[in-house]
């Protein structure tokens, strides 16, 4: 048998651990002759492909001299923590990936506060060395910080540390050595990380990701703990209710390059998949019939955010997507609770809706995109906060933001973010940027992004994490537009936009098919207004020179999902189909919208 290491890849978003992971690919020969090998090969998922971020954790195996090493590429992104605790769970080692210009950032500190915990042993690699504005020994003095600031033991201090690039597939461990290929990354991972501890007695397996198959149902992912796993002996499987029941599967997989091979029985310490055992969840424990003992069930951070879930009823409804009824919407949404941890899902009291929990809004507009993507049409309400009771007063979740920003914009963001309950608890200077640090609501990061980019023309970058729940600190003064809407159904017209600019900006382009109650604009003053976006020019046979004047158009704004989410009040939705994101009223007529409005205000 070979020796094993199990090591987890975990970084900040675009800290390059997916292009990484790439090169190892490559110079340990695991792509087949004449296999064609795209970029970024871990991606897998068409979303995560576009975005460039990882949203679901990838098992893979490595070949490296007499050694198999099992690595597991994690999402960097705090929104899908739920997948990194869980998968950190089958590490004995992890790899710490830190930009060399850039720095530890709030997601790293998100990841490695998990690994830590779990008394992991780090590897860390500086990446992006080749960066023109690269400051390794002021990143490394950060990392420094990091760790001690997390409470790291003095064995996980004691961490080797390699000077990566990535993109151009070599390592380091000093800057003034050859740099040839990532042999020095391999060695590290072989000579400084352990073995997992092989633990005799009964078998014991925790599930900690699933996979499914049309062919064979859902596919249980964990790590042999104790014992070996035999096909052939009796089973069973402990629930996360505690119940227990026998069990035996049908097959066994263990990760061997990018596939799997189908084997009879897997060692202690190694990673497998395992095929027919139908009711398989993440966190059950699998373990020998004879002396079912379950291991330590996995801990999940609870869900920040809700949002409601609805059929589309808008009168475009059926026409471009498959899905559309409220049964088929509920199946899909209680399908993804069967590997999606970190979510919630709630009926309410109305038959068409579903209260949505996540950990943030790109959790779950993420969710949304695949069902767009699968066919299905639907409305989401406006984000709302979970709140809960502290010693009988109400409390909210704070987040941490990092904003970096151009030094002349640091002020701007200061002011924007306190208007929103936000306190700066760190400042510093990187270079002629300002990397600002503060604690505020998670409700007062919704729609902060776009007045950021807008007040920082564009240069600002934003990222945050949940911190923890702190008392209520108050209403936020939002001073938001009102929004234009059209009062009739039919093709918009150019004239009607032209002849309607200086009332806003549009979001929807001349020729484009509204209907009634829809948004197709912001006003420019806070009060919503409607229009008759159909209007045409009427003709006459008299000409005059000058009066047709050409038609000059602002062009439309468009909003990503997460922007859509993130912009819609309290009385709008967003509508949802495999082709089109519509803005609406949640009241299409606009006698309902004013005894809508009436009953608020009493």
């Amino acid at each position: 048998m070979k020796e094993i290491r199990n090591i987890a890849i975990i970084a900040h978003v675009d800290h390059g651990k997916t292009t990484l992971v790439d090169q190892i690919l490559k110079q340990c020969q695991v792509f087949r002759k004449n296999q064609v090998v795209r970029e970024r090969f871990l991606d897998s998922n068409d979303l995560e492909r576009e975005r460039g971020i990882t949203i679901l954790a990838k098992n893979i195996s490595i070949p490296y001299k007499d050694y198999k090493i099992n690595l597991i590429d994690t999402p960097g992104h705090a929104d899908f923590g739920g997948e990194v605790e869980r998968v950190l769970k089958m590490a004995d080692g992890v790899l710490l990936l830190v930009d060399s210009f850039e720095g530890p950032m709030p997601q790293t500190r998100f990841v490695l506060e998990k690994a830590l915990s779990l008394h992991l042993k780090p590897i860390i690699v500086i990446n992006k060395i080749d960066r023109p504005d690269n400051r390794p020994e002021e990143v490394l003095d950060e990392i420094y910080d990091l760790f001690i600031e997390l409470d790291a033991h003095e064995d996980q201090l004691d961490f080797p540390v390699l000077y990566a690039s990535g993109r151009d597939g070599w390592a380091v461990k000093d800057l003034k050595n050859k740099k040839q290929n990532l042999d020095p990354l391999l060695e590290s991972i072989i000579n400084d990380l352990p073995s997992p501890p092989v633990m005799e007695g009964d078998t014991q397996i925790q599930i900690t990701t699933l996979d499914y198959s049309d062919y064979v149902g859902r596919i249980g992912i964990g790590r042999v703990f104790r014992g070996t796993l035999r096909k052939t002996e009796k089973l069973s499987i402990i629930k996360r209710d505690g119940s227990i029941h026998e069990t035996s599967p049908k097959q066994l997989f263990v990760f061997d390059g990018l596939s799997r091979i189908e084997v009879e029985e897997v060692q202690c310490g190694d990673i497998c998949a395992i095929v027919g055992i139908e009711d398989i969840d993440i966190g059950d424990t699998i373990a020998d019939a004879g002396n079912p003992e379950p291991l330590e069930f996995i801990e999940i951070d609870e869900p920040t955010i809700s949002m409601t879930f609805t059929v589309n009823n808008s009168p475009f409804y059926g026409r471009e997507g498959k899905y559309v009824t409220s049964r088929q919407l509920r199946d899909r949404l209680y399908k993804e609770l069967e590997h999606n941890v970190a979510m919630r899902v709630h009926d309410t009291s109305s038959p068409d809706s579903y209260k949505v929990s996540g950990r943030g809004i790109l959790h779950l507009s993420i969710l949304i995109e695949n069902m767009r993507r699968e066919g299905y049409e639907l409305q989401v309400r406006d984000p709302k906060v979970i709140y809960k009771e502290i010693n009988g007063k109400k409390a909210e979740p704070i987040e941490v933001l990092v904003v970096d920003v151009p030094t002349e914009s640091a002020g701007k963001v200061i002011e924007l973010v306190g208007q929103r309950r936000g306190e700066m608890v760190k400042m510093e200077n990187k270079g002629n940027m300002n990397k600002l640090e503060f604690h505020i609501p998670t409700r007062g990061i919704v729609g902060l992004r776009t007045k950021i980019l807008t007040a920082t023309s564009g240069e600002g970058v934003m990222h945050h994490r949940f911190f923890q729940y702190e008392y209520f600190k108050g209403a936020i003064n939002k001073s938001t537009n009102g929004v234009m809407i059209s009062m009739d159904e039919g093709a918009s017209t150019a004239y009607a936009i032209d002849s309607l600019q200086d009332r806003g900006k549009f979001f929807i382009d001349p020729g484009e098919i509204v209907y009634k109650g829809q948004i197709i604009g912001e006003h420019s003053k806070e009060n919503d207004i409607e229009v008759n976006i159909q209007r045409g020019k009427k003709l006459s046979n008299m000409r005059a020179s000058g009066s047709d004047k050409a038609v000059k158009i602002t062009p439309a704004i468009k909003f990503t999902l997460e922007e859509a989410l993130e912009y819609i009040q309290e009385d709008e939705m967003v509508e949802v189909t495999p082709k089109s994101i519509r803005l609406r009223k949640l009241h299409l007529d606009s006698n309902e919208r004013k005894r809508f409005n009436l009953g608020k205000l009493a």
